[in-house]
């Protein structure tokens, strides 16, 4: 699937291209119309052009790992204003900003989120759009397709919705001529039910529950939509309890299937399974951003490495050192629970590796994420790496659906029921931690947060729990602060009122005026 997503992306951007050029002037060049020249009512009239179409906007998604000016990537945004994370690189003013909680609207890696997202949902309505259209096609195809684009758009609008609150609800595709060229902000509630709309189209359309080839599938919208209802629940919307119950709902679904096909889905028995190329889409991962060596490389080995001040500990060469544990958070692991397994050497941390990558130990001094680590890329003792890496990044996995399920069951019940328990304990027992009962509704939703904190870190989820809970982990009481007041142990930088929302890019402020006003505090 991931060659294929490359060729059609392709032949996609190839089309793009032919459309743009084609006009009055190809009209006055040639007397008769070339049949074989692609235009807007030529290209969408075979089935392939819709797999290419909807490949195209898996593609897209790839943004998350771009580049953000020097030692620096998009993916470091979903990390940077936690406090789980430091730098070990002094040089981009604009990670150093979001480090320190005194970024603006000017922040590079903001802007380019904001682009990012804003083309996937372009590249999906462009299918939404033109699938129905193409005749002839097989309907059950048909389906699926505009399920995964559905999918993809409802990611790509959760995303935005959650960084910036109010954002453009655009759901059809745009020309200079669209009366609606020049969007203003729509309400975050609309989103929120635009995208749960999407997300129950999605799950209607066919797809298979599991796909291991790295498309959408039925488990991967339903966790999705768990997602999104545990988010409604929380602030800023405040649904309670209600959407509570659908979230405990959704993503027991997702369990119950997993409960009954065990070589589907489930939680991997090692840590390592975790960033292994091999299992690229498999079982504990149920989506996946793309990612193969000679097409598209995964960007992220790079800026997780340690940067050029230590000797070489891959095939790749010297890294960035861009993105780091912050010592108190990788502390607060084996200081409240010192059998917690997940901070042993190459876990989810390592603290020394092997001179490029094969040869002599290395010790580091300081700890680095290994979640991310690409063995096969970079090497092991004796074993020298390819210098390539075609691991995927995760999106959505499985353990964050049994944390997901535990916490919205707890709360929508009153009490943690033995279920909520056993997903909470399957993450407990995999990290050699002791199993947790009999707790009060409060205890047991601060060990699930917990579990999420030390979990589900440098994957994106974080911040955003943050920002639905209004809490932050406190590493040195193992408990949860508000999160207006509360000061980051990184830096001393202190969260406030305006940092539950991003500010608006500066630049398409510029081009948009009807996006005004900027968020509060920017």
């Amino acid at each position: 699937m991931k060659k294929n997503i490359i060729n059609k992306t392709i032949q996609l951007a190839l089309c793009g291209a032919m459309l743009m050029g084609a006009g009055s002037g190809c009209k006055k060049f040639l007397e008769e119309q070339d049949p074989s020249n692609l235009g807007p009512d030529s290209y969408f009239t075979l089935p392939e052009h819709a797999d290419a179409a909807v490949y195209a906007a898996y593609a897209r998604l790839r943004f998350i790992g771009e580049g953000a000016g020097i030692f620096t990537n998009n993916y470091v945004l979903l990390d940077a204003p936690t406090g789980t994370v430091i730098t070990k690189t002094a040089q981009n003013s604009d990670l150093n900003n979001l480090l320190g909680l005194v970024y603006d609207g000017d922040n590079l890696q903001i802007g380019n989120w904001w682009k990012g997202l804003y083309r996937e949902i372009a590249q999906t309505n462009l299918v939404l759009d033109n699938v129905p259209k193409i005749n002839p096609m097989d309907e059950t195809a048909r389906k699926k397709v505009l399920g995964e684009a559905r999918f993809l758009r409802a990611m790509a609008y959760f995303y935005a919705v959650r960084m910036w609150g109010d954002v453009p609800l655009i759901l059809k595709s745009q020309t200079p001529q669209s009366s609606d060229f020049s969007p203003s902000r729509t309400s975050a509630e609309q989103v929120y039910n635009t995208i749960v709309d999407d997300l129950k189209t999605a799950e209607a359309a066919g797809l298979p529950w599991k796909d291991n080839t790295g498309r959408a599938s039925t488990a991967a919208v339903k966790a999705l939509l768990a997602k999104v209802y545990l988010t409604m629940a929380g602030f800023p919307l405040n649904k309670g309890q209600a959407y509570y119950k659908l979230a405990a709902d959704k993503s027991k679904e997702v369990i119950d299937y997993a409960n009954a096909h065990t070589s589907d889905i489930g939680l991997f028995t090692n840590y390592d399974d975790l960033h292994s190329v091999a299992n690229n889409n498999r079982l504990e991962h149920l989506f996946e951003v793309q990612y193969l060596s000679g097409v598209e490389e995964n960007p992220l080995q790079t800026v997780m490495l340690p940067n050029n001040s230590q000797p070489d500990i891959s095939a790749k060469g010297s890294g960035q050192g861009t993105e780091v544990p912050s010592p108190s958070f990788y502390d607060s692991y084996k200081k409240f629970e010192p059998t917690d397994k997940r901070t042993d050497q190459q876990q989810f941390f390592y603290t020394y590796y092997f001179f490029k990558g094969s040869g002599d130990t290395i010790k580091l001094g300081v700890p680095y994420i290994y979640k991310h680590f690409d063995v096969t890329c970079h090497g092991t003792s004796g074993k020298p790496g390819t210098g390539v890496s075609s691991l995927n990044v995760p999106l959505i996995r499985y353990a964050e659906v049994l944390l997901m399920y535990a916490e919205a069951q707890n709360r929508a019940d009153g009490t943690p029921n033995a279920d909520a328990y056993t997903a909470l304990n399957a993450i407990r027992q995999r990290a050699n931690l002791p199993v947790k009962a009999g707790l009060s509704q409060s205890d047991f939703e601060q060990a699930v947060w917990r579990e999420r904190w030390h979990e589900l870190c440098y994957e994106g989820v974080i911040w955003f729990d943050m920002l639905r809970l209004r809490k932050v982990y406190n590493e040195d009481t193992n408990g949860f602060d508000d999160f207006v007041g509360h000061a980051l142990k990184t830096n001393g930088a202190v969260l406030a009122k305006k940092h539950l929302l991003y500010p608006l890019p500066v630049f398409e402020m510029k081009n948009n005026p009807n996006l005004k006003p900027q968020n509060e505090g920017y």
